[in-house]
């Protein structure tokens, strides 16, 4: 398994970026300004995990990189999901606690209802974890 940081040509990640975040004018808002990450181990995963490789500790494994990589420059890291069960399970087992929420963010930047798990994303959740 290897780590790398993705500098150019991020698009070429679309299909997975698309995983995480179903419309592609809002990943373009965000994509080339953020840092990026891809993990390989024969086949690329990221915090996006295909279908297939999710419950193998992947998008644990990048988290944990991830925090690594930045904990000498930063001394937190936000991340922004949708609210469900299972999401934020994840993310508070891997250190985050919940920080604040941006009221219909969903509802009032994406051109169609967003769903995770059944449940309608409304609102977005920020968590935070220390460096």
């Amino acid at each position: 398994m290897r780590i790398k940081k993705i500098t150019n040509n991020k698009k070429q990640y679309l299909d997975l970026l698309l995983l995480a975040d179903e419309q592609e004018d809002m990943i373009d808002r965000y994509l080339e300004s953020g840092d990026m990450f891809a993990l390989y181990d024969d086949e690329l995963k990221n915090i996006a995990t295909y279908k297939k490789y999710q419950g193998k500790g992947y998008a644990k494994a990048l988290i944990k990189f991830v925090s690594d990589y930045y904990k000498n420059n930063y001394k937190t890291m936000l991340v922004g999901t949708g609210e469900t069960p299972t999401i934020l399970s994840f993310y508070e087992s891997c250190g985050f606690e919940k920080s604040h929420f941006i009221k219909n963010f969903f509802t009032d930047n994406y051109d169609h209802p967003m769903f995770e798990d059944g449940i309608q994303l409304i609102d977005m959740v920020y968590l935070k974890k220390k460096l």
